[in-house]
């Protein structure tokens, strides 16, 4: 039996010092934090009698998942990319902001300022044959008026399951677009079907994964950020129905409003209508912004992402 030394004063003492509460400066909110942080960890070792040999053994996996640039892949795997949301919604529904298109997570892959295109964008550069998407929908306020001149950013990945950027073999901004809706509040583009991914199979986050009995795919989907000023920014993706793990999605980002359709369309006469030779797959996602008078929640919140601050 595990013996309890959480309530002496020697621990109580030493959390103290570990978080910096028995010293004058600093940062109170970070002080705050690390203490109940800390609190917690000795609160596990005790309650689950934690042997050294577990505790260093992830001390090093901390280390192995920062190695490889995998922490922002686990945190959404672990369900934390979620929880924010779960907490931002009810935020949202006690200030009276609920409504619209559902949020869902962000994912690590975004890349700032991809080209801007007025209404239609071709988002694939053509080097891979895979089947001709053609993606459409409309932004429109929480009433169904169309909204002008909103910004859509769209990005999702190749026939690989990799994403431009942080896949050199792929040409600048490939699969990634930003478009701006027409009069009527409409955007299309032209892409080809993204396929889903799984995490590194050798990685650190499938590691423990794998310790859970789980599996660490994502299914075919498709990002969005979605802002127009005097409205909240919409941080969303969509699911493509029939992927495997349309409903099994270890990043927990699936939500029923945001699992779309892809329908297979085969009349030449409609593929010819758009330059197209061969049958192509429609993909249609319409969204719904709320009002709002709040600065700060009509920007995406903040946080380390790729070229942020160096292209407009």
């Amino acid at each position: 039996m595990s013996v309890k030394t959480m309530h002496t004063q020697e621990v109580k003492e030493l959390l103290e010092k570990v978080a910096g509460l028995n010293q004058a400066g600093g940062n109170e909110r970070v002080k705050t934090i690390v203490h109940r942080v800390m609190h917690d960890v000795f609160q596990l070792i005790e309650d689950l009698d934690i042997t050294p040999e577990e505790f260093w053994s992830a001390v090093y996996y901390i280390n192995e998942l920062g190695k490889n640039g995998e922490a922002a892949l686990l945190a959404p795997g672990l369900g934390m990319d979620k929880y924010l949301d779960i907490r931002q919604d009810a935020e949202d529904e006690a200030a009276g902001l609920a409504g619209g298109t559902p949020r869902t997570i962000e994912g690590p892959l975004y890349v700032a300022g991809a080209p801007v295109s007025d209404g239609f964008a071709r988002m694939d550069d053509g080097s891979q044959a895979g089947e001709t998407m053609i993606l459409t929908g409309q932004v429109t306020n929480q009433h169904g008026q169309p909204l002008a001149d909103a910004i859509v950013d769209i990005w999702h990945a190749d026939l690989k399951g990799a994403y431009s950027y942080f896949d050199p073999s792929q040409s600048e901004y490939n699969l990634r677009r930003r478009i701006k809706t027409d009069a009527e509040g409409r955007y299309s583009a032209r892409s080809i079907i993204p396929s889903g991914y799984g995490c590194p199979p050798e990685g650190a986050t499938q590691a423990l994964l794998n310790q859970l009995g789980r599996h660490g795919n994502r299914p075919a989907h498709i990002h969005y950020f979605v802002s127009k000023p005097g409205y909240k920014h919409l941080t969303t993706q969509i699911n493509l129905a029939g992927d495997e793990y349309t409903y099994d999605d270890f990043a927990f980002a699936t939500r029923e409003e945001l699992v779309v359709d892809a329908v297979r369309v085969e009349d030449a006469t409609a593929a010819e209508q758009l330059g197209l030779n061969q049958p192509f797959t429609r993909v249609e996602f319409n969204i719904r912004l709320v009002a709002t008078d709040q600065p700060e929640l009509q920007s995406r919140h903040e946080r380390k992402r790729a070229l942020e601050g160096e292209t407009a």
